[in-house]
């Protein structure tokens, strides 16, 4: 997903502070990180019709559009006769001249010469991102997102229109969201401005607070029962399982996932916004968004908390998806060599006063090599190392019996490793048939006995089908000290793995 910007985009989608800017950042969030040269915005207005909210990508279009009106009837018309794409709704060009005679505003297309590539995009079609809510009266309508001319010249492929309908619908949320929040803001300036209407617009506050997509939540502010729960809707009770009476008895504190404690305590009272898990009645945890605002009973009465939690699971474990995926080895699922720099690196300390961290111009080493764990200067003889092994005789079997019988003794060999070192080692994959182990508190002797064990595990026979397979492995040890890099290190086990194979042939 390196073209698509997705992540960027939820995180501004969902920090924009008004409907207007909710309704604009949407727009751009299309442009900057989805692929398309143009978005517009269309949101149902209180008669049906839809009027353009928002546009982005070309400032003449944009003044010639942004307010005009496209009436309910045709776009109910575009939207049954569009191609189903998932989500979103596509309407070739050969469909077009259906599209002619409506009154939905449009960018101008005349002017834009068709592109003669394979899957082209057609000048004429569309594609739309219809949004919906679900209230009282079931799923609605409450807008549509339309996009146009997609940068690489094609109609948009499986991952682009995968990222568009995430996108979508995460917009549909942030933009329900804003108008909940912009009508709540409402309703609070009401009470705080006309006490004769007190009673009117605690009711308006009461439909907004139960009735909400999302979850919500009342809490005391201040005291010694502060973030106490006083009161939630149903939408949180069902988010998390637990019955409203249930509640009452926690505070946020006592439900996030205490890996997440740190994160809700640095989120502040006023305006706080932070991602973490809450815990469900079955042990489960969901990911959502927890935003907090202040609510005053009265103009000096007490104030209270008004907790905003929106259900970001899928977002959240896609984004966690995408993110494992890029760390690591697509075959073993073990860390890549990417990752395992990023482990190593992190378990390094600089060192100012080292001379090989000089300029080599300088005359001072370029190069910063560890012969042996004395080195590290720890009274133990123990550091930090890394073993790299390397898979003797895997080319002859992958060559052999080919990529598959390779593939599954890879991931034999991954699995033999993991399982005869501590957990809180990192095994690497590093390419082809080399792994790599970093392991913390570990002599010379110590990771001796760690490369011979490996050793015996791997060379047990593999059974691959009907084959019993052998490979051997070649070991080289290196630790890490003040001043070394990642690289440094890896390329001092490295040489020494090789050393140790030339030896066996």
């Amino acid at each position: 997903m390196e073209t698509y910007r997705l992540q960027e985009a939820f995180e501004e989608l969902h920090t924009a502070r008004s409907l207007a800017d909710t309704l604009q950042t949407v727009a751009d969030g299309i442009v900057n990180s989805l692929g398309f040269e143009l978005a517009c915005v269309h949101l149902v207005r209180p008669d049906g019709d839809l009027v353009v909210a928002s546009f982005a990508g070309d400032p003449a279009t944009e003044a010639l559009i942004t307010g005009r009106v496209g009436s309910r009837n045709a776009w109910e018309k575009r939207l049954s006769i569009a191609e189903d794409w998932g989500a979103l709704c596509y309407i070739p060009h050969t469909s077009a001249p259906a599209c002619d005679a409506d009154d939905i505003p449009q960018w101008p297309t005349s002017d834009r010469p068709a592109r003669y590539l394979e899957n082209a995009w057609d000048p004429a079609d569309r594609l739309f991102g219809p949004m919906y809510i679900t209230g009282a009266n079931g799923s609605e309508l409450f807008g549509v997102i339309s996009v146009d001319r997609p940068r690489n010249g094609r109609r948009p492929g499986p991952e682009q229109r995968e990222a568009l309908q995430t996108y979508v619908f995460q917009a549909a949320i942030a933009i329900s969201n804003a108008r909940l929040r912009a009508n709540m803001q409402r309703a609070l300036v009401h009470l705080e401005r006309e006490q004769k209407a007190m009673r009117a617009s605690e009711e308006s506050f009461r439909q907004a607070f139960e009735y909400a997509p999302s979850g919500m939540a009342i809490a005391e502010m201040g005291g010694d029962q502060h973030g106490r729960i006083l009161r939630t809707n149903d939408a949180l009770c069902r988010l998390l399982g637990r019955p409203a009476t249930a509640m009452r008895r926690y505070t946020f504190s006592d439900l996030v996932h205490p890996e997440d404690i740190d994160t809700l305590l640095r989120t502040s009272a006023e305006g706080g916004r932070a991602e973490l898990r809450l815990g469900r009645r079955d042990g489960t945890y969901v990911w959502v968004s927890l935003r907090n605002s202040v609510v005053a009973d009265a103009a000096d009465g007490p104030r209270f908390l008004l907790t905003h939690v929106e259900d970001i699971e899928e977002r959240k474990l896609r984004e966690l998806q995408l993110l494992h995926q890029v760390s690591h080895d697509a075959l073993t699922d073990l860390p890549n060599i990417t990752e395992l720099r990023s482990h190593l690196s992190a378990r390094l300390c600089s060192d100012p006063d080292d001379p090989a961290d000089a300029d080599p111009e300088d005359g001072a080493l370029s190069h910063r090599h560890l012969t042996s764990p004395e080195e590290l200067g720890n009274e133990d003889g123990k550091g930090l190392a890394v073993l790299i092994c390397d898979l003797d005789g895997f080319k002859s079997i992958n060559d052999r019996f080919g990529d598959h019988t390779g593939d599954a003794v890879l991931i034999e060999v991954a699995r033999r490793l993991t399982s005869g070192t501590h957990d809180e080692n990192t095994v690497a994959r590093l390419r082809g048939g080399k792994f790599a182990v970093l392991a913390d508190g570990l002599g010379r002797t110590g990771a001796q006995d760690l490369a011979v064990r490996m050793r015996n595990a791997i060379i047990s026979p593999i059974r691959i089908d009907v084959q019993a397979l052998r490979v051997g492995a070649s070991f080289g040890i290196a630790w890490a000290r003040c001043g070394m890099t990642a690289d440094d290190v890896l390329k001092t086990a490295d040489e020494r793995m090789h050393i140790e194979k030339r030896s066996h042939t």
